[in-house]
């Protein structure tokens, strides 16, 4: 697949971690107002531009993407984003916890998108890949990076290892949640050797996070290809922000699953039609301990449902949330579409069950399911056969901040 440099923006070293915003989807129009009410600097500012507007704005309206490019301008006429003095690759380090992941920041290519040597597992929302294309569309710019994986490359790892265990980063800032970010540029022969690396023994990365984003720069990159009759191929709306992450040093938690009601259903019969269906059994745990089983949270009480899995299966059937879903959810729940249905919701496994109980015990939703998490081996198997996950299927952890490098064209 390809990679290469590219000479964006980045901030000033000392505005660094003031500019770090979580990624745009993570957070409501409430949360990233809250965020960012007190730093007016934090790129939330651009990705989100509505919390600046009144609040009764429709987000997807013309001023705000008007608002996001007044904003996007003013950080670099006022030294806030600099440019870089040539084009860059970096390596880019997350650290939450005991966990640590180094990824390489570099430019996809929208053709890779296009044919699927980027594969994706996710269907995208028309409004909020319309959202995203449009506030790219006004920028010229990808603010935050698609977050991609690939099977780990021992040449990889050891040419970016060799730099960021001996130099120091270019910033290295903790976030409000805990979460150490450093970010090195790399050297220009470790770039290119990097790049034929890329080209001749990856054949292909995956979407693990970022799927909007990612189709919004695709579709960008078509609209300018179709409106510039010199296009040559060479210009940069032809490539896209990704870091990409060797898949063996990714954390994935659980995304869990809250319903408002039980369709009718006495909590007697309801826990008799999951009887039917899975095995069950009142239990302290309240997280699955093994694939082919989940936790069910009711009425004050966790349940364990556990089934045998069918092997046979293809490698989307076989994924615990697709079994809920397809046993469970649509035939006893009537949830027979989670990505529309208005009586689902899906919590990130990173607030932990306790928010499952929470939002049970306050009667906002009647039941909760506490999910075992899918591995990057099924999320790579899925995509290789061409498959769509169920909605809400992984929930990559730490999450990637914007605003540490901006691709621009």
């Amino acid at each position: 697949m390809r990679i290469r440099t590219f000479q964006g923006l980045v901030p000033a070293p000392k505005f660094a971690a003031e500019v770090a915003a979580v990624p745009y989807d993570v957070v409501n129009r409430d949360e990233a107002h809250e965020l960012a009410k007190d730093n007016a600097i934090n790129l939330l500012h651009v990705d989100r531009a509505e919390i600046d507007l009144d609040p009764e704005i429709d987000p997807y309206s013309a001023p705000v993407y008007a608002k996001a490019l007044e904003t996007f301008k003013e950080l670099q006429i006022h030294g806030v984003l600099l440019r870089e003095s040539g084009p860059c690759m970096y390596a880019y380090r997350q650290i939450m916890g005991g966990h640590s992941q180094t990824g390489l920041v570099a430019v996809c290519h929208v053709e890779d998108y296009e044919h699927d040597v980027i594969k994706k597992h996710e269907k995208t929302r028309p409004d909020k890949e319309d959202d995203r294309t449009r506030l790219v569309d006004t920028l010229s710019a990808n603010t935050g990076p698609i977050f991609l994986t690939y099977r780990s490359h021992a040449g990889v790892t050891a040419l970016i290892n060799s730099h960021v265990t001996k130099e120091k980063p270019i910033y290295d800032i903790t976030a409000p949640d805990g979460v150490k970010h450093q970010v090195w540029r790399l050297p220009p022969g470790k770039c290119v050797s990097i790049t034929s690396i890329f080209e001749t023994d990856i054949p292909c990365a995956y979407v693990a996070d970022g799927h909007h984003r990612a189709a919004s720069a695709f579709r960008v990159g078509k609209k300018r290809r179709e409106s510039n009759p010199q296009h040559n191929g060479g210009e940069d709306y032809n490539w896209f922000l990704s870091v990409l992450f060797p898949g063996d040093e990714l954390k994935i938690l659980p995304y869990n699953r809250a319903v408002k009601d039980l369709n009718c259903l006495s909590r007697e019969d309801f826990i008799a039609k999951v009887g039917s269906i899975f095995r069950v059994e009142p239990t302290a745990d309240k997280e699955p301990g093994c694939s082919g089983c989940a936790c069910m949270y009711l009425k004050g009480q966790w349940y364990s449902l556990s089934w045998d899995v069918d092997t046979s299966a293809s490698p989307i059937d076989q994924l615990d949330v697709s079994v809920l879903q397809d046993r469970l959810l649509k035939p006893v729940l009537a949830i027979d579409d989670p990505r529309t249905s208005k009586r689902i919701d899906f919590i990130g496994g990173i607030r932990g069950t306790a928010e499952l109980e929470k939002l049970v015990d306050s009667r906002q939703f009647s039941v909760a399911f506490s999910m075992h998490a899918t591995t990057v081996d099924q999320l790579m198997a899925i995509s290789d056969a061409g498959q769509i996950m169920p909605p809400k299927s992984t929930w990559f952890e730490p999450k990637l901040r914007s605003g540490l490098f901006i691709h621009t064209f």
